[in-house]
């Protein structure tokens, strides 16, 4: 099934790519929730007009994500867990730990833009990276410490 993407998705594309797809993937996932449409002879056409728009869209998303980066990149953030033998912390500091932190210091993010690649379980100081757009990448403090 060939699909024209309406927004980027990881491991497939960017917005307003043409791809092919599996018709499962396309018809239970991409076209349900909007991220697709099929890619008919009118659809191409309009894609190319769509094309100029989309580019001013991502530009716009793109500033805008350097801005939100500039202040965050500011943000220093501790988190306190209980923690055991050789502070070794019970459970684990998780984006969405990270994200209701940020929050809490005036800075509104999504948990899914945290990358982590695996989630914290010692005390220390730790740089984490959030990826608010493809090409903008900001990074906070973050420190864990015993409660």
């Amino acid at each position: 099934m060939k699909v024209i993407l309406r927004e980027d998705i990881e491991n497939l594309g960017k917005s307003g790519e043409l791809v092919t797809v599996k018709d499962g993937f396309g018809r239970n996932f991409l076209l349900p929730r909007k991220k697709a449409v099929l890619a008919s002879e009118q659809n191409l056409r309009q894609l190319e007009h769509e094309k100029s728009v989309i580019a001013a869209r991502n530009a716009k998303l793109k500033g805008a994500a350097e801005e939100q980066a500039k202040k965050i990149g500011a943000i220093k953030v501790s988190i306190k867990r209980r923690v055991g033998d050789q502070d070794k912390l019970f459970g684990s500091v998780t984006a969405l730990d990270i994200a209701e932190a940020v929050a809490a210091e005036g800075q509104s993010i999504d948990r899914r833009h945290i990358h982590l690649p695996e989630p914290i379980k010692a005390l220390g100081n730790y740089e984490v990276e959030l990826r608010l757009h493809r090409d903008v990448i900001a990074k906070i403090k973050l420190e864990v410490l015993p409660e």
